[in-house]
């Protein structure tokens, strides 16, 4: 998903024109940035927290030529996800092992829905 998509989405669901949602959309972006520039870390609750973290100098090969190459130390951002967003990400996962497992066992598979669940011997689902 871009930026472009995220303005539309928010746009069509509060009724603000897309230039201005896009506007306050940049400036989220904008302070989070400086947040991080100026204090090295940001928490959102329930979203996750942006870190600014010193990764040290190492030696590292170049993977076309196969030679060493020194990489100095550089500042990264890092992201650890907040527990509701980690929550969906996995049932999400979840979901997608059993669509999978369904599908492979010849049964319907429904987007949107969950999937369905095998029917076993005097099972009252499956006794149709």
């Amino acid at each position: 998903m871009t930026k472009k998509e995220i303005v539309k989405t928010i746009s069509e669901e509060i009724g603000l024109t897309q230039l201005k949602t896009k506007e306050i959309v940049q400036k989220t972006f904008d302070a989070i940035v400086e947040a991080l520039v100026e204090e090295g870390r940001i928490e959102l609750r329930n979203f996750g927290v942006f870190e600014v973290k010193k990764r040290a100098a190492r030696k590292a090969r170049n993977p076309r030529t196969g030679d060493k190459v020194f990489v100095q130390e550089k500042y990264v951002v890092t992201f650890k996800p907040g527990k509701e967003m980690e929550e969906r990400v996995r049932r999400l996962t979840e979901q997608k092992d059993a669509r999978t497992a369904a599908a492979a066992a010849g049964m319907p598979v429904v987007v949107g829905q969950p999937p369905p669940r095998p029917a076993f011997e005097g099972d009252a689902a499956g006794s149709g």
